[in-house]
């Protein structure tokens, strides 16, 4: 596993980061935070304590939670909310290179779900995906056949993860993966703030023919966290108008496609 983000980071940095985790796994433990990101446990409390005091966690025997999860989990929402008009034409542009009578997989994330929105209406479809939310929203049309990893629940993203989710892939087959990420950087590649999904989303990959990454361009030019890997994983890359030209110059000619939305 890579890591992004060496040398060791300062305090408010490393708070950044461990905040950043947390808004993605819902919960982390102290053990856990303290290797990944190389320092004591001792400083972790410290780092966790901050982030109490300021609102953002509450700590618990050994770890600690993100403090909206039970009510966000109770209203079915996702935790990342943000730019949703760049990823709601994100998801109208990505459903569109899809047609009927296909296998697809999707990813969980707030623009792979804008997507799954999208997809209403097409017919013959199945779906593979380990979001809970997606699940519930194509399960009950009658274009689509909807299956579910297994895994261990991310409330954050609605989402099952960890071995168990990836492992359901093996042996399967889809003509498109819609992929999520937290970051792109033409130089780290597809990065995010922890490490439970990385072997799913490796397992997605394995497991389509195309590979379409969904991302805002919030998302372009900046590193999260954790490697997933380069580039050269993506097929194609649907982004907004936001994309700055160096950016675009320089995943095109890494042999992605960019489709603007």
């Amino acid at each position: 596993m890579s890591f992004i983000g060496r040398p060791k980071l300062l305090g408010e940095t490393r708070r950044a980061k461990i905040l950043e985790w947390l808004q993605e796994e819902g919960s982390a433990r102290v053990r856990t935070l303290a290797e990944a990101f190389e320092v004591s446990e001792v400083t972790v409390r410290q780092d966790l304590e901050r982030l109490e005091a300021e609102g953002h966690i509450e700590r618990e025997h050994g770890g600690a939670f993100l403090k909206s999860v039970p009510q966000q989990v109770r209203s079915m929402a996702l935790q990342h909310q943000e730019n949703l008009q760049a990823k709601q034409r994100i998801g109208r542009v990505a459903a569109g290179l899809v047609g009927n009578g296909q296998t697809l997989i999707l990813d969980s994330g707030s623009t792979t779900t804008e997507v799954a929105a999208n997809l209403l209406g097409y017919r013959d479809m199945t779906v593979i995906t380990n979001a809970l939310n997606i699940a519930l929203m194509l399960g009950a049309e009658s274009g689509f056949e909807v299956h579910m990893t297994g895994g261990h629940f991310k409330a954050p993203t609605l989402s099952l993860s960890g071995e168990r989710s990836a492992d359901y892939f093996k042996g399967l087959f889809a003509q498109t993966l819609f992929l999520a990420t937290a970051a792109v950087d033409v130089e780290a590649g597809l990065t995010f703030p922890a490490l439970s999904d990385i072997s799913v989303k490796r397992a997605m990959i394995a497991a389509a023919e195309t590979v379409i990454l969904v991302a805002d361009s919030s998302k372009i030019g900046v590193r999260s966290f954790s490697s997933l890997g380069g580039l050269d994983l993506v097929n194609t890359l649907v982004t907004d108008e936001g994309i700055r030209d160096e950016h675009r110059a320089a995943i095109t000619a890494a042999g992605v496609k960019v489709i603007i939305a």
